[in-house]
């Protein structure tokens, strides 16, 4: 799916700060339908007491119990956290951690598209969490509980038929699909078929986060695979080797069909592929320890597609989702960031001379007047 094409400022511009800064504070007026699959993350805080005598295990002092959204929700919240508005459509079951999971959602969240069902149970991800009052406590186990995955054929169906309602009126459309069967390539046609019944000037961008099956979408705008899930679907170890990492960005470019791709890798921040454009990598925003990863993907997926609503090329999505993901993991738990945060990091990175431009692709050059 077309959207606006990727302008890359020659490193160093004044331009680009503005021109991010300017996207950024766009987020407030776009909206963003996260089709997706809802988990509950669950964490149970407790303070080190002792080792048991029992077993070689720590005991730990219970303190709290906290559930945030996780998957879509967790999308949803991010969208919400950066000042856009997120409608949010899933199924959640009749427990009491899917109720506790819906008063979870950021206000700007609207979940009123959220199907409740009976019978069916929300995937429950538990992470209990111990350490002292003045240390950051870390996990030390976590426990996923049986969920009512994959979903009924009719629940999928009826998802799909709610489509022309659900797109009207958003700006952008993420797919988040954890492998639980409602997100689905036939869902994303329909998506793009009813995008294309509405009236606009501007291509409504549709990204998709397929945690196993990333080879069955196809045509879309962009995704944003982690390396090791690009190595999983194309059976290929990447690790260092940056040829290695050209082909497979390129290979995936080429088997989607997608205007982009951005592969993030982690520590090692991440690659943008589009078609007849070198390839841009990079570098992870920020430094020091790594709180917590968890969600992450979320965060950056989120990000992409609200700076797409807001106008920006792949590239500037990419900048911007990069700022977002090396914010994200400095955090503890499913955790978002705010529109200031995000626009603070790029004041605060203004200097851009640390990219590094691969050699494939045409010469870059400055934006025409």
């Amino acid at each position: 799916m077309l959207i606006a094409r990727s302008v890359h400022p020659l490193p160093g511009e004044a331009e680009r700060k503005e021109r991010l800064l300017n996207l950024v504070y766009g987020f407030s007026s776009r909206r963003v339908l996260i089709l997706g699959d809802l988990i509950a993350d669950e964490f149970i805080y407790g303070e080190v007491a002792r080792v048991s005598r029992e077993a070689p295990v720590l005991i730990l002092k219970y303190d709290a119990t906290e559930i945030l959204p996780g998957g879509a929700g967790n999308a949803a919240n991010n969208v919400a956290a950066l000042s856009g508005r997120a409608r949010l459509a899933g199924v959640v079951g009749d427990d009491a951690e899917s109720r506790r999971l819906l008063k979870s959602f950021h206000r700007g969240v609207d979940r009123r598209t959220v199907t409740g069902a009976k019978g069916f149970r929300t995937p429950v991800r538990t992470r209990i969490l111990g350490g002292g009052m003045q240390a950051g406590r870390q996990q030390v186990v976590r426990i996923d509980r049986e969920s009512g995955w994959p979903v009924s054929v009719e629940f999928a169906a009826a998802l799909i038929r709610r489509v022309p309602s659900l797109v009207e009126g958003c700006d952008a459309v993420v797919l988040s699909d954890y492998g639980s069967g409602l997100v689905t390539p036939k869902l994303a046609d329909a998506v793009r078929k009813a995008l294309a019944k509405r009236s606009r000037r501007r291509p409504v961008p549709v990204l998709v986060d397929s945690r196993y099956r990333l080879l069955d979408y196809s045509g879309l705008t962009t995704c944003t695979p982690n390396e090791s899930e690009v190595e999983q679907v194309l059976g290929i170890e990447i690790d260092d080797d940056p040829d290695t990492l050209e082909r497979a960005g390129r290979l995936l470019l080429e088997k989607t069909r997608m205007s982009g791709v951005l592969l993030t890798r982690g520590g090692r921040g991440m690659a943008l592929f589009e078609p007849k454009q070198p390839t841009v990598h990079i570098p992870i925003f920020g430094s020091g320890e790594v709180a917590d990863v968890t969600g992450a993907g979320d965060t950056v997926i989120a990000t992409l597609g609200l700076a797409l609503a807001a106008g920006a090329s792949l590239y500037e999505a990419a900048l911007l989702s990069n700022y977002a993901g090396g914010l994200v993991v400095k955090k503890r738990g499913t955790a978002t960031v705010s529109q200031q945060e995000l626009a603070d990091a790029v004041i605060s990175d203004h200097d851009t001379t640390v990219e590094n431009w691969s050699q494939e692709g045409p010469a870059q050059g400055r934006r025409q007047s």
